[in-house]
């Protein structure tokens, strides 16, 4: 599709819900006669939003998509297409010139408003993986001229892999299908294929060679991240931005498979430490920084993942109240309390709390101080609530056995992360004592630690061992990294204990506490000049 630039009357948004073509529309709606279809039936406000949002994509106004995406396309959902899908892209391609990509874009929000308020069939399910094939195809091989709002293009891969997620979900639901619909899995078992969806996120990476755009970055050569992936020279940022956000989308991917390690790996392009194009969309930052911190847990780098944990909730915390009226709000909330339990089991394992900032530190024991407790204590029922509460929805991407329905469970893929988790957990339930007792001391004999212990000498060397073990984890280029925050060596029959006793800061305490009373006089002075 060629888009070119043509002048026109600007779109208020502000008052776009005053027009009288959207009070039409909702009378069209309230009035609706018994052979009402909506599918088909177009209302004037509909057709208004549609021929606007196509104008402006097609002149490149990218803050106007945005305010109609963001803004108007959420309220007409809300007030006129609460319990019903929105018109199908057939009924609306004559007022949009029957453009093609347009409307590939179009059923993209139709069925990303479909999965959120109502229950898709299966038939839906594979339309909707074929308009999303369909669309990368045309990103991928076509030559598209427009540049979209970041946070529609996050929104697009985040729908992606959570219809992908929900397929799996859906199909490992055995017992409650008819012969119709295993019949129809058992013959389109391409759609919504593992393969297919590693495969897309791949291609958009490679095509839009974002790895070696953030490699050229970094010596100043390129500027993708300072202009937020937009090109402002008159180019498109659908192809670079789509293969960044796939990048995050791959850790997902992985995550939800059980592969921490490839998705880790995957994301190595992105330092998750500094600010990047991710961390200016909320629902991209979140997402990248959740499952980043689980696979690091899962893989014992547990000062990797409080760090995450320590930066997002932060962060969260000092902008609640600027999100509250975003669509993604209740999700922003799950993923807040979520992030809090993986901290609380993070510590509880590995206790550097001088890595976590006093007010993530405050709300975190307020949530879970005695539960932390009770963790450190090697509370396995605990573990198993925690994890349960918090990981992710796993899946499994292999189609189920049809021939085998009743033996087929749908917590399999659940059920064997939370038992590697808990086998993990069994086998650190004593590092926990040693740590407390190796505080004590500069130096202590095996016997008198395996009597405190009360375990014999060849049990507590063994201990000793696997908690070197588990407090040493392997980094991507291969290097060996510490957790422990007490580190000792033997030396025949004597335990040494290495001084990690770090100098406490005292500056930075009484800075803070400065900008506290400070705080508290500001507010005492608000208080008084109100008062006169």
């Amino acid at each position: 599709m060629a888009y070119a630039s043509y002048g026109g009357a600007a779109y208020d948004d502000d008052s776009y819900d005053d027009r009288p073509e959207f009070r039409d529309g909702l009378r069209d709606i309230q009035q609706q006669d018994p052979g009402y279809d909506a599918s088909t039936h177009v209302p004037d406000v509909v057709k208004t939003f549609v021929a606007y949002l196509y104008r402006h994509i097609r002149e490149k106004n990218v803050y106007e998509i945005h305010q109609m995406y963001e803004g108007s396309f959420q309220k007409l959902s809300e007030r006129m297409f609460k319990q019903s899908p929105w018109p199908t892209a057939e009924a609306i391609a004559s007022y949009v010139e029957n453009d093609h990509v347009f409307c590939l874009l179009y059923k993209e929000m139709w069925f990303r408003h479909l999965y959120a308020k109502l229950t898709p069939t299966l038939e839906q399910r594979f339309e909707s993986w074929d308009n999303y094939c369909n669309l990368f195809q045309v990103i991928l091989h076509g030559n598209v001229n427009m540049q979209l709002p970041n946070q529609w293009l996050w929104d697009m891969v985040d729908e992606f892999i959570y219809q992908f997620q929900s397929f799996c979900q859906y199909r490992a639901k055995l017992k409650s299908k008819s012969d119709q619909e295993l019949l129809l899995l058992r013959q389109y078992n391409e759609i919504w294929n593992v393969y297919g969806v590693l495969n897309y996120l791949q291609a958009l990476i490679d095509k839009s060679m974002i790895i070696q755009i953030l490699e050229q970055e970094k010596d100043g050569s390129v500027t993708f991240t300072a202009t937020d992936g937009y090109d402002y020279h008159g180019g498109s940022n659908v192809l670079k931005v789509l293969g960044y956000f796939s990048i995050i989308g791959l850790l997902r991917v992985h995550c939800l498979l059980g592969d921490y390690h490839s998705g880790l790996k995957c994301l190595t392009p992105i330092d998750i430490n500094q600010h990047g194009v991710f961390s200016t969309i909320i629902g991209c930052h979140i997402t990248a920084i959740y499952y980043y911190g689980f696979a690091n847990l899962m893989m014992r780098r547990y000062i990797d993942a409080i760090r995450a944990f320590n930066q997002v909730l932060l962060y969260i915390l000092k902008t609640k109240q600027y999100h509250q009226k975003l669509p993604q709000f209740d999700q922003i909330l799950k993923k807040n309390e979520q992030m809090y339990a993986l901290l609380a089991i993070c510590l509880s394992l590995c206790p550097h709390g001088k890595l976590v900032e006093e007010n993530v530190n405050n709300q975190l024991r307020e949530k879970y101080a005695d539960k932390m407790q009770r963790m450190q204590r090697s509370d396995e029922a605990l573990f198993d609530e925690l994890f349960s509460f918090a990981c992710p929805k796993f899946i499994t991407p292999a189609p189920p056995n049809y021939e085998e329905l009743i033996n087929y469970n749908q917590q399999d893929a659940y059920r064997l992360q939370l038992k590697l988790f808990l086998s993990e957990m069994r086998q650190q339930q004593l590092i926990s004592s040693i740590r407390s007792f190796l505080k004590l001391y500069s130096t202590i004999s095996i016997a008198k630690l395996a009597s405190f212990m009360e375990l014999d000498e060849a049990g507590l060397r063994m201990a000793l061992l696997t908690y070197k073990h588990k407090t040493h984890v392997v980094d991507y280029d291969g290097s060996i990294l510490s957790n422990a925050d007490v580190d000792f060596y033997i030396d025949g029959d004597m335990v040494h204990i290495a001084d990690n006793k770090v100098t406490r800061r005292f500056g930075d305490y009484f800075v803070r506490h400065i900008i506290k009373f400070e705080e508290i006089i500001n507010d005492l002075d608000r208080v008084q000049l109100d008062s006169v």
